[in-house]
C-alpha cells in the first residue's frame, strides 16, 4: 500500500469507493459528499492552489482517499479535510490515521493554520480518530460546504 496524490485515471475508482461507502453504511445521500459534483471528478476538483487529494493504492487499485482544500466562505487560513473514505477491505487497519497525518502535514505546508471537518453522527469510528488527533467539537458548522446532513463539526489548530 502506498499513499500518493490523485491522478486523473483514479476518478472512477475513488468515486465508486465514496458512493459505495454511503450505500454500504446506510448513510444519507442528500446533503452529503454522495451528491457533490466534485465526487464525480476528484482529480479536477483538487487542482487549484492550496488543495490536494491523496489516494491509498495497492497494485494500481485505489482503496481509499482523503483531501485538503480551503474552506469555502471562510478565512484563507482555514482548510477543510474532505472526502476521506476507504473501501471496506482496508477499514480498521490504521490507514485512516496514516492518511490523516499526510493530509494535516500537507495543510501545514500549504500555510493553513486550522483544519475543519464535518462528519455524520453515525460514523463513530471516524469521530474517535479525529478526537484522538486533537480535533475539537464545534456547536455549529463553519463555511459553506453544502453538507447539511452532517451534524458533527470539528476544528483543529495546526
Amino acid at each position: 500500500m502506498r499513499i500518493r496524490e490523485i491522478k486523473f485515471e483514479d476518478n472512477l475508482q475513488i468515486e465508486s469507493i465514496i458512493k459505495s461507502t454511503f450505500i454500504e453504511l446506510g448513510l444519507p445521500l442528500t446533503g452529503t459528499a454522495y451528491e457533490d459534483i466534485e465526487t464525480t471528478r476528484m482529480f479536477e476538483s483538487y487542482q487549484e492552489k492550496n488543495a490536494v487529494y491523496f489516494v491509498i493504492e495497492e497494485n494500481g487499485i485505489v482503496k481509499g482517499g482523503g483531501g485538503i482544500k480551503g474552506l469555502t466562505d471562510e478565512s484563507t487560513t482555514i482548510c477543510e479535510l474532505q472526502k476521506m473514505y476507504f473501501s471496506h477491505e482496508i477499514r480498521g487497519k490504521g490507514y485512516g490515521r496514516k492518511l490523516l497525518q499526510v493530509c494535516l502535514e500537507a495543510a501545514k505546508t500549504m500555510g493553513y493554520k486550522q483544519c475543519y471537518l464535518e462528519t455524520l453522527s453515525t460514523l463513530e469510528t471516524a469521530q474517535k480518530l479525529y478526537q484522538q488527533n486533537n480535533f475539537n467539537s464545534l456547536e455549529s458548522p463553519m463555511g459553506n460546504t453544502g453538507h447539511n446532513s452532517c451534524g458533527i463539526w470539528m476544528l483543529k489548530t495546526l
